[in-house]
């Protein structure tokens, strides 16, 4: 018979203590679950006791989340979250640094925890920790676990930013000033100010007026990925929370101080790849930067104001006033012809131009787009002009009402206006490749545009159409992410109208014939073999082995140590070695071993005990995606972290597989679509008129030696 829904089987440690096994009743009060505890262990005092998660969270129990706990769960008696506030209260005024910098670590790591973070903050914890930093008298390691304490639990969002004086502003804006400053209290002080600027209005003002942009700067040019995170962070909460009317301002100052180009070279192409929080900051600063033309976007042209309407003769100008030879009088005379039909070709209000800039968007900043591309690019701009001014009736390229359009089409595209989402990713490197990357980026667009027309082959009527075209041959080239506006050029020029009709024609044939029933149901059939694959190739990828690196909590450490699965999958043999090797290791060179049927569980990222104090720092995030540990026996952990992701997908996936879990990592993903595609279109090629042979290949030689067979001794 099952044991009642509301009966959790769980093991509880305590110090010094075998576990107890011990059935927890969800109906009862979680105290009377704490005071039988207790008895069992003659404790005295259970209402000073907690339950607490005996994991690397180390969460307490409580009534909220007491239904968390699943069968098998283990929990630790410990100290209550009240107890050990007061207590790390009173450890983190002691006299003794030793005692007082093992306090603030405590407090780090206790402060994830809400219900720990409330009783803190209830002793005016915070307060506390605001003074410490405020005298100035704490430096280095304290400093940095101190600034981490508070961190984790102003995230609670219990106590408002508002409460902090200038003093505590100035000491935090003090740090991120210095130009010598440890690393760890850097990164704390950077993301104090950020939260302050993005979480209250009246801590912007005070924040800008301690921080200047040329101060932030030179953060950007170190070598650490993070430091440049938090600080490009710094930078977007600072342009963010800008009133309107400084934001333009504010640009200038970024431009003056050559932010763009120092991010290109610093970290867009530095030798380290983007991790996921940059290249979101870096997002966020494209986005912000071009919502700096919302205001052009939005303004109409005035069709009365002369000073605008001397813009358009200006781009007229420039395309048929240019001086010729003498003796080549046709030449003059044809463009003085074309250039009285300039309007009434590229524009819809033939008689005032004017009015077609009425519209918003694109409003003004088509107009800005069309003159900077005439004054920038005269030659193609003057191509395009005369060219369609040539052309027959309804063949021409409408350069004004194409502008016009084309403007609006990036401003949709690129989302001019919208505020940044909080979870993209999605930045372009090429636009940090130009000061001017919109109106680069337009001048690019608006050849294409011309180009494709001509291949269409189209009339007025089919303006619409080209503009689709054109659309699609602008996303897709963005897709592939060029580094350089010539990337993106180049790309474009791939991308024909002949090209996107093929593309359009297969991605309408695969989707009409791969969503057929008789298609769905043959490859959830296949599937599993194709899973099966998968699941060998990574076991056998695991029993070559692979070199991990040793790091220490505090440096990285030039030692490696070499892991391998045993041929027959019941051993891990591993070893450690003095330097990184060449190939694989054999086996007898491995001297440790750990049988696979000891293997408890596989966990990740912050959940594994050598990421514990990484986690509470927010430090090293590319590390802790790479982290993994094996639990055996009674905690027992083997810790790994693999030089990159595909190894740490290989590792991981093939653990697994060993254990009976699902292989869930995105490599996995990516190779089920792979070999499901290509066995899907295997099994569906017709075979008419392909011979099949009637005798199968020969068998091959046997090898010379067989010193590949594994010893099971």
């Amino acid at each position: 018979m099952p044991p009642p829904a509301d009966i959790v089987k769980v093991a509880i440690e305590w110090p010094g203590a075998f576990p107890k096994l011990m059935e927890i009743d969800q109906k009862k009060p979680l105290s009377a679950v704490i005071k039988e505890v207790c008895e069992g262990w003659n404790l005295p005092s259970p209402e000073t006791y907690a339950l607490q998660n005996a994991d690397s969270t180390n969460f307490y129990i409580t009534e909220k989340n007491r239904n968390n706990i699943k069968n098998g769960s283990i929990l630790r008696l410990t100290t209550s979250a009240a107890q050990m506030a007061l207590q790390l209260h009173e450890r983190i005024q002691s006299t003794s640094m030793d005692m007082k910098l093992d306090a603030l670590k405590d407090l780090a790591n206790s402060s994830r925890d809400i219900t720990f973070a409330q009783e803190f903050i209830n002793l005016d914890g915070i307060s506390l920790l605001t003074q410490m930093v405020e005298s100035g008298t704490d430096f280095g390691d304290l400093l940095s676990f101190t600034l981490t304490a508070f961190v984790e639990l102003m995230d609670h969002g219990i106590v408002s930013w508002d409460t902090f004086s200038v003093a505590f502003i100035k000491k935090i804006a003090g740090y991120v000033c210095k130009s010598a400053m440890d690393t760890a209290v850097l990164q704390r002080s950077l993301a104090i100010l950020e939260s302050m600027v993005l979480n209250s209005q009246d801590l912007y003002q005070k924040v800008a007026q301690e921080i200047t942009i040329g101060q932030l700067i030179p953060h950007l040019q170190g070598t650490d990925q993070d430091i440049q995170t938090y600080t490009i962070a710094v930078i977007n909460a600072l342009f963010l929370k800008a009133p309107e009317e400084k934001r333009q301002e504010m640009a200038h100052i970024l431009a003056q101080k050559q932010l763009r180009s120092i991010i290109l070279s610093n970290v867009i192409r530095s030798n380290k790849p983007i991790n996921d929080e940059m290249a979101h900051q870096l997002y966020v600063l494209q986005v912000l930067t071009f919502n700096l033309l919302e205001d052009r976007m939005m303004t109409k042209m005035d069709p009365q104001d002369q000073a605008q309407r001397d813009i358009i003769f200006e781009l007229r100008r420039i395309a048929f006033d240019v001086e010729c030879e003498s003796n080549n009088s046709g030449s003059i005379e044809k463009r003085k012809r074309l250039s009285k039909q300039f309007t009434k070709t590229h524009f819809t209000n033939h008689v005032n131009p004017a009015v077609d800039f009425t519209q918003i968007p694109p409003g003004m900043l088509a107009l800005d787009n069309m003159l900077y591309f005439a004054r920038q690019h005269q030659d193609a701009y003057i191509r395009i002009v005369l060219e369609n001014s040539s052309r027959e009736d309804k063949h021409e390229c409408p350069f004004g009402r194409s502008s016009i359009e084309l403007t609006k089409m990036l401003c949709e595209i690129l989302k001019v206006g919208e505020l940044p989402s909080e979870n993209c990713h999605d930045f372009h490197p090429m636009f940090f490749t130009h000061d001017r990357s919109f109106e680069e980026f337009f001048c690019i667009c608006i050849q294409l545009l011309n180009k494709t027309w001509k291949e269409m082959r189209a009339t007025s009527e089919d303006f619409n159409k080209v503009m689709q075209v054109v659309k699609e041959q602008i996303t897709r080239a963005l897709t592939v992410k060029p580094n350089s506006l010539d990337q993106f050029k180049s790309r474009l020029q791939n991308l024909s109208y002949t090209e996107i009709l093929k593309l359009r024609q297969s991605e309408r044939m695969n989707q009409e014939d791969f969503q057929s029933r008789p298609i769905l149901e043959l490859r959830e059939k296949i599937q599993p073999e194709i899973m099966e694959l998968i699941k060998q190739q990574r076991l056998n990828r695991l029993c070559e082995g692979t070199a991990f690196r040793k790091i220490s909590s505090r440096r990285r450490q030039d030692k490696f140590w070499y892991c391998r699965l045993s041929p027959n999958h019941k051993v891990l043999h591993y070893s450690d070695l003095e330097e990184n090797p060449q190939g694989e290791v054999p086996y007898d060179s491995l001297q440790d071993k750990l049988p696979v049927a000891d293997i408890k569980a596989v966990v990740t990222g912050k959940d594994c005990p050598h990421m514990k104090e990484k986690g509470a720092l927010k430090q090293n995030k590319e590390v802790l995606e790479l982290a993994f540990s094996v639990l055996y026996e009674s905690d027992e952990y083997l810790n790994f972290i693999a030089p990159d992701k595909h190894e740490y997908c290989v590792w991981t996936d093939g653990l697994n597989a060993l254990l009976g879990k699902e292989m869930s990592s995105e490599f996995t993903r990516s190779d089920m679509d792979t070999l499901l595609n290509m066995e899907m279109k295997l099994r569906l090629l017709d075979l008419e008129n392909i011979q099949i042979p009637d005798v199968p290949p020969p068998i091959p030689k046997e090898p010379t030696n067989y010193d590949f067979v594994y010893d099971c001794n």
